[in-house]
């Protein structure tokens, strides 16, 4: 068993500070907010995307708050979605801090009148960054472990 080492209350603050904004990320997606997504990253942030998983090469490279609008409006072509957030990781250095996260995104969306859902298994690596007492994301790398897409009824 790992033992536990205790934390003061502002770490412990920090760390509900930055769970919270990993929430938030997923509740935008889940309500189409684009903007207030974007709300969630530094003006100069860096996000990276890795369809096939780690080790691969990036499909998408995006710098800046702004150039995120593009991906985060891809969710539009979906009916629904959910993202559950699961396990995270955070290493606290000041004002700033790293981490990674897992979260099993699931996306509904019709084909030729098939109703579909596709799983994804995503893993987040984060650097995050405390700017005027807020913890924003300063860089996200997004990797796709992996999907399953299957046919389900319609509801």
């Amino acid at each position: 068993m790992t033992d536990h080492i205790p934390i003061s209350g502002e770490e412990a603050a920090d760390r509900l500070a930055i769970r919270e904004l990993i929430d938030a990320y997923a509740h935008c997606a889940d309500r189409r907010d684009a903007d207030g997504q974007k709300a969630l990253f530094t003006a100069d942030t860096h996000f990276v995307v890795y369809m096939a998983g780690e080790g691969t090469d990036p499909t998408d490279v995006l710098r800046g708050r702004e150039s995120l609008t593009r991906v985060f409006e891809n969710l539009n072509g979906y009916e629904a979605t959910t993202h559950f957030n699961g396990q995270s990781t955070i290493v606290l250095d000041g004002d700033r801090a790293t981490g990674e996260s897992y979260c099993l995104a699931h996306h509904v969306y019709s084909v030729d009148g098939e109703r579909k859902l596709m799983v994804a298994s995503l893993r987040y690596g984060d650097t995050f960054l405390r700017e005027g007492g807020t913890w924003l994301f300063g860089e996200r790398r997004l990797y796709v472990d992996w999907t399953e897409t299957r046919t389900v009824e319609a509801s």
